[in-house]
């Protein structure tokens, strides 16, 4: 090593243009003047204020040190708002938008310049961040996140392209509606009672029950959500919390909600016990609490006096006459829904890591479930979800007769429970699946009106809007299920409405936002990834269309072969799938003609 060659640890921020190409290519000297105005003006002076120093330029780009991993972030929040502010205004095509990856680790000096693995790592995350947000490792969150008042959202565990291991990211956009606003700014309350159920405790002494406390939870969540008088947050978003010592009034504030309902659950043999309480997040206070005790027969007449002693506590609007009408009789909490519960999870965990025999051994759980309780309406949602992802992602030998599967399935749930919010759902994402847009669309209507507080019924629906054309239907509900579940890690189908009907509408920079935020909630899911590549292409951003390129053929390698051969349908109208599959075409498909 040289007496110039040093190694140390420091903060890295590695920050771009978004879609500096064309920029360039529209305003050449527009652009160039417009960059050199925000750094003279904004960006160089908050470097030097925050100890930071310029390392070098790169046309589009900065690399950056600083001594303080505080600083560093602090620094990149105030540039990226300070973006923001100056970009009102400028018309869309016009504005100089940045992404900023921020990581702590060794550097090597050599003269002015720096390398090693900590530079690398945080040019990737500046790759994985969103158009005028911040994406920070793991080890930068464990340092700033009791020193900032700046909320990231945990965006898990990625694969970042020449990174040997994979990293976890943290995300952070100025106006992210999917997560809190700095300086304790977050969500506002609704106009109607709302609430959010925390995951109850398994008291049982035996690890095994947590299907049984989790599934009691996940009951009386969907048993509120029948209320149009209440807004209920959904389970994905309040599950976040399992396992966590919480200050209910935190809760409240970061979900936007009134109060909060927490409890727990013991199983010991033929014998249940729950507790809950009910909480003013507001200020702390108890509104009720009471303990249930009964028979594992009677566990679902235990779970409507609690939700009914939760909606007569919260809201005079609703009583305990329509919560007896929309009771579930006729049904036992048995080994069955255990067994469903577990295949739900299976199939979620193999819908996350693209591992197809992962999700056939859920299938095969959820048949089982099914074949104990003909009525078992999670079994069956899980079995019409996991068939529908086997026809998305073109697995098996027969992928198109997965869809197929997907209806059957879904004809037979809505035989059986045909008052089902879920049986509706997964009825119309098969049809969806099979390209009966307009059908699948009114199924999705009748599940919303049967359960206007399940976000993932709005989810599925706005993709389907999308796909089919309907732009406006898309963003609302779309928008409105990021609102219901604020911290949803399965909040990627909004995302992807948004970026489907961001592409389509050729505007580049939404698009960008969208499709970003979409991969980095699930990096395995095809379709946002063959937007991304179309989208690049026309672009010509030959290194983004490898790395996607590379990503859907690891995953789904017949995925975009499908869609030449019409064999998979994203888009309802021909001319928005020739839009998509010309993009294609710059990138080099089909490969053999």
């Amino acid at each position: 090593m040289t007496e110039r060659t040093q190694r140390r640890l420091a903060a890295i921020v590695s920050a771009d243009v978004v879609a500096y190409s064309k920029l360039m290519g529209a305003d050449e000297a527009g652009t160039l003047a417009s960059l050199r105005a925000h750094r003279a003006e904004l960006i160089d002076a908050l470097i030097a204020q925050h100890g930071g120093r310029i390392v070098k330029t790169m046309g589009d780009g900065l690399l950056l040190e600083f001594p303080s991993v505080v600083d560093a972030t602090q620094c990149v929040i105030e540039v990226q708002r300070g973006m923001a502010a100056r970009n009102q205004g400028v018309e869309e095509d016009r504005r100089i938008i940045f992404r900023i990856g921020v990581n702590l680790g060794d550097i090597i000096i050599e003269g002015e310049d720096i390398l090693g693995d900590g530079v690398n790592i945080a040019a990737r995350l500046q790759e994985a961040a969103t158009p005028g947000g911040v994406a920070i490792s793991n080890r930068v969150h464990e340092d700033i996140r009791d020193r900032l008042d700046v909320a990231f959202a945990d965006r898990g565990e990625q694969n970042l392209k020449n990174i040997a291991r994979p990293v976890r990211i943290w995300q952070w956009s100025p106006g992210d509606a999917t997560k809190p606003m700095a300086g304790g700014a977050l969500l506002t309350l609704p106009d109607k009672p709302s609430i959010a159920v925390l995951p109850f405790d398994n008291l049982s002494g035996d690890p095994e029950q947590e299907y049984f406390a989790d599934g009691m939870t996940e009951d009386i969540i969907t048993e509120l959500s029948r209320f149009e008088d209440l807004f209920v947050i959904a389970r994905n978003t309040t599950f976040t919390y399992k396992g966590q010592r919480v200050d209910v009034k935190d809760v409240a504030r970061e979900l936007g909600v009134h109060f909060i309902l927490e409890g727990s659950v013991r199983k010991a043999g033929q014998r249940v016990r729950i507790t809950a309480q009910l909480i003013d997040g507001q200020d702390g206070g108890h509104v009720w609490a009471e303990r249930y005790d009964g028979d594992l027969e009677d566990v679902f007449e235990l779970q409507e006096q609690v939700t009914a002693q939760v909606v007569g506590s919260i809201s005079r609007q609703v009583n305990e006459a329509e919560l007896e009408r929309t009771g579930r009789r006729g049904q036992t909490f048995d080994s069955a829904h255990e067994l469903a519960w577990r295949a739900q999870v299976t199939c979620m965990e193999a819908f996350g890591a693209s591992d197809q025999s992962m999700l056939d051994q859920a299938i095969a759980m959820a048949i089982e479930a099914v074949e104990l309780n003909r009525k078992c309406g999670v079994a069956y949602q899980t079995i019409c979800f996991a068939y529908a992802i086997q026809s998305l992602y073109r697995w098996g030998d027969d992928p198109g007769a997965a869809a197929e599967r997907a209806e059957e399935w879904a004809r037979e749930f809505f035989k059986q429970l045909p008052n089902s919010s879920t049986a509706f759902h997964s009825l119309g994402l098969a049809r969806f699946r099979l390209g009966r847009f307009q059908e699948a669309m009114r199924d999705f209507r009748r599940a919303h009106e049967l359960n206007p507080n399940d976000a993932m019924v709005l989810r599925i629906w706005s993709w389907c809007e999308a796909s089919a054309g309907v732009f406006d239907g898309a963003k609302a509900h779309a928008h409105q299920s990021i609102r219901l579940s604020p911290k949803d890690n399965f909040v990627h189908p909004a995302y992807l409405a948004l970026a489907m009907a961001a592409f389509i509408e050729q505007d580049d920079g939404a698009f960008e936002e969208w499709a970003h935020l979409a991969i980095q909630a699930s990096p395995n899911a095809p379709i946002r990834r063959a937007m991304m590549i179309a989208h690049a292409a026309k672009a010509g951003k030959q290194d983004l269309v490898d790395i996607h390129l590379a990503e859907l053929m690891r995953t789904s390698p017949d995925f975009i072969d499908s869609l030449f051969r019409g064999e998979n349908q994203l888009f309802q109208k021909p001319e928005h799938t020739e839009m998509l599959l010309n993009g294609l075409r710059k990138a080099g498909f089909p490969k053999n003609g």
